[in-house]
């Protein structure tokens, strides 16, 4: 099974969404290089799906 990784986007990477919402940064979950997520609003959401996917390991 592939490592499910945390990628972070700032500025205007970030969703038209999410920077009405005030954020300058959002995160998404990666496996072999294709986001598995859609964008997340703190890291901690990402790392805590990202262990219910993998079970337990990260690499972020």
């Amino acid at each position: 099974m592939a490592t499910i990784q945390i990628m972070s986007v700032i500025g205007s990477a970030v969703p038209t969404s999410l920077r009405d919402q005030g954020l300058l940064a959002c995160w998404y979950l990666m496996r072999n290089g294709e986001a598995v997520s859609g964008p997340m609003a703190s890291k901690a959401s990402a790392q805590a799906l990202a262990e219910r996917l993998q079970g337990g390991s990260l690499v972020a």
